[in-house]
């Protein structure tokens, strides 16, 4: 069960499950700690890449730290094939039945120079630093999360042989309504165990949707995102994992025991830096 050992204030996480390009809408929620450190939520919108910048400068003023956990990566060197951190996910999300897009700079309306997600880091002008972050009081800060990992590392159940859930509704042939609802009431659960009643009802009210759209996975998604960067700064160092690194990639995640050894199995085959 995850538990906050370092209690926050005066912060803002910030979760963005952007769309990848500007085709579509992404979602971007916030949870904030005042300066006696009272949790609170901001529900996610649907924004594009520009009103995700938008939305960070608005809501992020008066706080001094503000970390936007963002699904997406945000450094991708490799014209071609996965990141090195992408082939040690895979061996995690393909053990619980799903898949792990790879990226790369070829892939010219995700990744090309002209790829939205290049505008925005430049924009935001924050520091990707995860460890920094991590410990920091103040500063902008930047780190690439994948909910899909996150979810093995906060739910047992997800962890286990093809226990991945099928909560995507755009995916009429493997979606499962009853894989919905436990994604959205573990969120619920993670919410509240970290004193954010406001996520956690939020999150207990979307589970009882009956028929939930893309939308909707979007906004969890971002709740997600936020949660991981909470587990990030406010729980022990060992509730989280940074695979890869600032140079060829990485993605900060949540783990349990039983998924932080085959993720370090994984790292230490394939020569990837997992801590």
């Amino acid at each position: 069960m995850v538990r906050i050992t370092q209690y926050q204030t005066d912060a803002i996480l910030i979760g963005f499950d952007s769309a990848w390009t500007d085709k579509k809408r992404g979602a971007i929620c916030a949870i904030t700690f005042d300066g006696r450190g009272k949790a609170a939520f901001i529900r996610p919108e649907l924004v594009s890449f520009k009103q995700a910048i938008e939305f960070i400068d608005e809501k992020r003023q008066g706080f001094s730290l503000c970390l936007v956990a963002l699904d997406q990566p945000t450094i991708v060197p490799n014209e071609r094939g996965s990141r090195p951190v992408e082939r040690v996910v895979a061996a995690m999300i393909s053990y619980v039945g799903g898949g792990v897009q790879p990226s790369y700079r070829s892939k010219t309306a995700m990744f090309g120079a002209d790829a939205p997600v290049w505008s925005f880091k430049h924009k935001l002008s924050a520091r990707e630093a995860p460890e920094e972050s991590r410990l920091s009081q103040s500063g902008l800060f930047l780190m690439e999360v994948f909910p899909a990992l996150a979810l093995t590392g906060i739910h047992i159940p997800f962890a286990q042989r093809l226990g991945g859930p099928k909560y995507n509704p755009q995916n009429n042939k493997k979606f499962r309504l009853c894989d919905w609802r436990v994604v959205a009431k573990a969120v619920a659960e993670v919410a509240r165990n970290l004193g954010v009643a406001e996520l956690s009802d939020w999150a207990s009210e979307l589970s009882q949707n009956q028929c939930p759209r893309k939308s909707d996975q979007d906004q969890l998604d971002s709740t997600i995102c936020a949660l991981v960067g909470l587990i990030w700064r406010a729980c022990d160092r060992s509730m989280s994992a940074m695979i890869g690194d600032t140079q060829t990639g990485y993605i900060v995640t949540p783990v349990s025991t039983a998924t932080w050894s085959r993720l370090e199995k994984a790292a230490s085959s394939k020569g990837v830096p997992i801590a």
